[in-house]
């Protein structure tokens, strides 16, 4: 019975225990694809969606803790697309994201990898609005 209870509460009465983000990655998509002119969710024969498909790019977004999974879809979707891979890593940390794109920069380059890189901060997000009094 004590165990029953005290799985109960552990269950129950912890939070759970997930990274919170700033903003959802849609946003950062949203914004950067829309800014370049590509087409977001671009779906795949395979029904695979590219984050954000240009004339010579296939680009992948991703939080930057998610590093390697941005690389092999970026990857993936540059081959089957038969354009450049790239990655956008969202830096929501500051300096302590750093560390993920300095290691999805070594991974690609020791691979052989031909990967563009970019970064996304929330700032990028707000685009000043222009008043007119």
């Amino acid at each position: 019975m004590k165990k029953t209870i005290v799985l109960f509460l552990l269950i129950f009465t912890i939070p759970p225990c997930y990274a919170k983000r700033l903003h959802p990655e849609a946003e950062y998509q949203k914004t950067w694809c829309e800014k370049r002119g590509g087409v977001i969710e671009y779906k795949l024969s395979d029904k695979t969606r590219v984050d954000c498909l240009l004339p010579n790019m296939a680009v992948e977004f991703d939080f930057a803790n998610k590093w390697a999974e941005c690389i092999g879809q970026a990857i993936y979707y540059g081959r089957q697309t038969n354009r450049q891979a790239a990655c956008v890593l969202i830096m929501e940390n500051g300096e302590k994201d750093l560390k993920y794109l300095k290691r999805l920069r070594r991974a690609a380059y020791r691979k052989g990898v031909n990967l563009r890189t970019f970064t996304m901060k929330p700032e990028h997000l707000y685009i000043p609005v222009k008043m007119n009094y």
